[in-house]
């Protein structure tokens, strides 16, 4: 084997046809694979001593096969859910977010000598120029999206791309992950997978080497918040567990007033849990909150690199009440979770409240309850894992001699048809892409009053950005049959999308294949 030779990688279990890719080789001087970030997604591949297969072809039958179906990035997106099966992760994903946030720069001493670019320009250098993208940031309040602006973010929360620059955004998994429409997707739809390959490349190439001086660590100072804080959190969890212990007397007094449906039991479980899981989730929305935006441990959640919100909140609030079997921890003594507590105690400390963080630690007995609730966890995903197993080889199994012949039909080894056409369609999935059409959907009436543009209604708010001269410029005759022209042309698009799809006005996606 030498450099750039074509080997297949292979990672078990084999689930998807991503799971085995062809890549190029660079021999190394030690024993181990090395691979991208990027295309541990599709192989569900972890460095914790992960073992692979590689298959080094013989023929050039094979390695043509290998060039032209199995290289990365003809794989990058997925025909399962028409969409990208890898994305930009880890340190890259942290690191292109905060070079495409405004920072606070002071005014300079000295001006002249040297010129300075944002991370938005830098960014701006690795996108093709055929590329244009809307997006919005992970934080981006929905709110705006419904005023009279919905181009201008205050919280510079929606990504705008316009012939390759980057205008305005900061960029997040929810623009470079693996969601339907994101940048890669747009990239491979419009420029190819040798381009989209390459653009995986550049992003980590430029922006690693941008965190290479920037830097990035993650220490016990960035979950440490404020007195404040910290005294809100106690005083929240405090007045959950005053009311918790007003409901148990209610019930004790049998004066609990019953949910529809339920038992006295039911009802009195559903409240506590109400009002711990409410608890709980205030003190994480105050954890969250009293981090800066410069906090590195709420920039791993931000950017969707690392970590969830409900991290911040156990770590930094309370970890909250731990379930087993989907309820609270059961008596496994006589009439008591442990023996610590009293007979017949529903409180919610005996069962499996925590109010500790971890930054603060837990006490035995919530240590214990937390091992409980941890161990269902682990048994659920060994069983699962099984589970599915045999139900993917019991599929494979059906379906191994199910293909589709050269007159387009999909029939099994005894010439069974199966489908008339692949997929009642005949569409490969990876070229299937989601499109809103905001012309089919609404009546005539809001379609005008979205799409028109009445001249005359519209001069006023035309004045607070145009000059007198271009004003006059669009009540020209020819300005005025050009917009003429282009109702009419919408009038006549609405017809005919109305012709070809009259039973789906009322579904918000519709698959078109480019």
């Amino acid at each position: 084997m030498i450099d750039n030779n074509l080997v297949v990688l292979n990672r078990q279990p084999t689930l998807h046809k991503m799971s085995m890719m062809a890549h190029r080789v660079k021999i190394l001087p030690w024993s181990t694979f090395c691979l991208n970030l990027s295309v541990t997604t599709p192989y569900d591949a972890n460095f914790d001593g992960d073992e692979m297969n590689l298959h080094l072809p013989q023929s050039i039958k094979a390695k043509v096969e290998l060039s032209e179906l199995m290289m990365v990035p003809r794989l990058i997106i997925t025909p399962q859910s028409n969409r990208p099966v890898m994305g930009i992760v880890q340190d890259t994903l942290t690191a292109v977010q905060k070079m495409t946030k405004h920072g606070h720069i002071p005014q300079a001493a000295i001006l002249k000598p040297e010129p300075l670019w944002t991370g938005k320009q830098l960014f701006s250098l690795i996108l093709p120029q055929e590329v244009n993208c809307i997006r919005t940031h992970s934080q981006h309040p929905d709110d705006e999206d419904n005023g009279p602006y919905t181009w201008i973010s205050p919280g510079d929360t929606k990504v705008l791309i316009e012939n390759g620059r980057l205008l305005s955004g900061i960029l997040c998994k929810k623009t470079l992950g693996t969601s339907v429409g994101s940048l890669a997707h747009i990239v491979f739809m419009e420029c190819g997978h040798h381009i989209a390959g390459q653009l995986y490349y550049h992003i980590q190439l430029v922006v690693n080497n941008w965190l290479m001086l920037e830097g990035h660590s993650f220490g016990i100072a960035d979950t440490i918040t404020d007195q404040q804080t910290y005294e809100t959190i106690q005083a929240t969890i405090k007045k959950a567990k005053n009311e918790v212990n007003k409901v148990i007397q209610r019930t004790h007094r049998d004066s609990l007033e019953l949910s529809r449906g339920n038992s006295l039991r039911q009802t009195f479980e559903n409240m506590v849990n109400g009002l711990l899981n409410s608890a709980s989730d205030k003190t994480g929305l105050l954890a969250k909150r009293s981090l800066s935006d410069f906090n590195q441990f709420k920039a791993m959640v931000v950017s969707g690199a690392k970590g969830s919100s409900i991290n911040i909140s156990q770590v930094i609030g309370c970890v909250g009440q731990q379930n087993v079997e989907g309820k609270r921890i059961p008596f496994g003594f006589k009439h008591r979770t442990l023996p610590h507590f009293i007979k017949d105690d529903y409180g919610p400390e005996a069962k499996g409240f925590i109010e500790n963080s971890y930054l603060q630690g837990l006490t035995p007995v919530e240590f214990y309850f937390h091992a409980m609730a941890g161990r269902e966890g682990l048994i659920d995903t060994v069983v699962k894992i099984v589970e599915t197993g045999y139900i993917q080889e019991r599929l494979i199994k059906a379906m191994e001699s199910v293909m589709i012949k050269y007159d387009g039909t999909v029939r099994n080894q005894f010439e069974q048809l199966i489908q008339f056409t692949y997929g009642e369609d005949g569409l490969a999935g990876e070229n299937v892409e989601f499109q809103s059409i905001i012309s089919l959907k609404p009546s005539n009436q809001l379609f005008e009053r979205l799409c028109k543009f009445d001249l005359s209604s519209e001069e006023k708010y035309l004045r607070k950005f145009l000059t007198d001269d271009v004003i006059r410029d669009l009540y020209t005759n020819e300005s005025l049959q050009l917009l003429d022209d282009e109702w009419k042309q919408l009038n006549e698009d609405i017809f005919n999308l109305r012709q070809i799809f009259p039973t789906v006005i009322h579904q918000k996606f519709f698959y078109l294949v480019i």
